[in-house]
């Protein structure tokens, strides 16, 4: 089981870094998009940034936090934990 764990951890890591690459990717996009459809200020630029990139991150990040879960065994010791073995 630690070996479990260890190797979750690090798939956990490795789609973290894939989750900002992919957050940095949608916040160009999103500003390319403003940028050809309008004049951009400072202010929408800053608020795009922040918004895009934290919205993305937190959902991505969140799906990946189930899935760590579920495959370090956090998941199994909770159900393990709060299953009765006694027969009705």
């Amino acid at each position: 089981m630690p070996g479990d764990r260890h190797k979750a951890r690090e798939d956990f890591r490795r789609m973290l870094k894939w989750i900002v690459v992919v957050a940095v990717a949608t916040v160009a996009a999103a500003l390319l998009y403003l940028h050809l459809t309008g004049e951009l200020s400072l202010h929408m630029v800053i608020a795009t940034i922040v918004g895009v990139f934290f919205s993305v991150l937190l959902g991505a990040g969140l799906m990946a936090a189930s899935y760590f879960s579920d495959k370090s065994g956090h998941d199994r010791d909770v159900r393990d934990a709060t299953v009765d073995d006694r027969e009705p």
